[in-house]
């Protein structure tokens, strides 16, 4: 007999995507969460960050070996709601779906991850080892959780670590990092007539820019598993009159990074540019304000082969790994681990992430909670 039927495990979905944790607000989410855990006789813990904002910890089992678990708590904005089929923020059923913001991106995984925990515990497993949940705060934006999580080092006694992001019946073990740079060009105002008078802020931006975009174009930035490097300016602006020389321009860029191109080694190739173009006149400065480094481990890693196998019982089809393209809370959890290090990406979902009528089919969801179960047992007692 479980613990949680389904209908009581949709329940639960129901309540976490019904708080409005848009970028905020995730010590609701812990709370309901442990009090749920408490409910079932496991300890939990709420560590705050900063306002309404927090993290959660919670443990099954002792000793070694620790396989931690992780989802975030928040999700992103719903857009305008009347775009919506059905109400974002109250779970709705619909054709074996299951609709609402962050059902996919990511409490669904998350709340599998908690109700297998929960079904373990009623097991009295795990008979050897600890299985403990980060549940992370802040991933959307900045991921301030899981770096507050590996500063306090929860993660320096795990053996291996689940990513309970949606990724349906397919197994991700690595993916790109990430940059956001904001860059600022300083020029001299004059009147359009006489630009010899003022010197321009745009022009050496927007050529710095583009020199960037070309080198980082070039085939040494490819990854032979994740595909290249991409460097793509998002935001531009500058001057505030059409007869003025514009003496401020400021650009953002987003940059994707690879294991064969770090994030610390396009740091180095910026720096020596705008070195280059401020020794030419130009007053170009540049603020790094989110670097997450690319994750990679061995591809046939235990929890790969262990994962796919019992994924495979859930569906028809081949079980893929391969990397992912999004950036998750790994990139903070998984630094100093070792490429021989047990790394999956392993969650219920599909590609309406972020999307207006985000939905998860129901019986997805509910396998990964068998699914979870079943991986946490065999890897703790491989």
């Amino acid at each position: 007999m479980t613990a949680i039927n389904s209908e009581t495990a949709i329940k639960i979905l129901s309540d976490v995507v019904a708080i409005q944790s848009v970028n905020d607000h995730e010590k609701a989410v812990a709370a309901y969460l442990q009090q749920l855990f408490t409910s079932f006789d496991i300890e939990s813990k709420v560590i705050p960050i900063e306002g309404d904002r927090g993290n959660l910890v919670a443990e099954i089992g002792s000793g070694q070996p620790v396989l931690a678990l992780s989802g975030h708590m928040d999700v992103v904005e719903a857009g305008e709601p009347t775009a919506w089929q059905f109400d974002p923020f109250k779970l709705t059923e619909d054709n074996g779906e299951l609709y609402g913001r962050g059902a996919v991106d990511m409490k669904g995984g998350l709340v599998a991850l908690v109700i297998a925990m929960i079904e373990l515990k009623k097991q009295g497993l795990p008979k050897k080892g600890t299985i403990r949940l980060l549940a992370t705060m802040g991933e959307e934006v900045g991921e301030a959780g899981s770096a507050a999580f590996y500063e306090q080092g929860y993660m320096k006694d795990v053996a291996g670590l689940i990513i309970g992001e949606p990724n349906g019946y397919q197994i991700g073990y690595a993916q790109k990092g990430s940059m956001d740079i904001q860059f600022t060009s300083q020029g001299q105002a004059a009147h359009s007539s006489m630009p010899d008078k003022g010197y321009n802020a745009i022009d050496p931006l927007m050529a710095l820019l583009n020199e960037a975009n070309q080198f980082f174009r070039e085939p040494t930035f490819k990854s032979s598993s994740m595909g290249p490097l991409t460097f793509n300016t998002t935001v531009f602006t500058g001057g505030n009159q059409v007869n003025s020389i514009p003496d401020q321009a400021s650009a953002q860029v987003n940059i994707r990074t690879v294991p064969e191109f770090t994030n610390d080694m396009v740091q180095q190739r910026l720096t020596e540019l705008i070195q280059r173009y401020n020794e030419n006149g130009a007053q170009i400065k540049m603020d790094i304000y989110m670097s997450e480094p690319p994750v990679a481990v061995d591809q046939n890693n235990t929890l790969v082969q262990i994962s796919r196998s019992v994924v495979g019982r859930y569906t028809p089809d081949d079980v893929p790994v391969a990397p992912i393209t999004a950036v998750t809370d790994a990139s903070n959890l998984t630094k100093d681990k070792p490429a021989s290090f047990p790394f999956i990406i392993l969650g219920p979902g599909n590609t309406t992430v972020h999307q207006v009528n985000e939905h998860l089919n129901k019986q997805m969801f509910l396998n990964f909670i068998q699914i979870y179960q079943t991986v946490f047992d065999e890897f703790l007692n491989q």
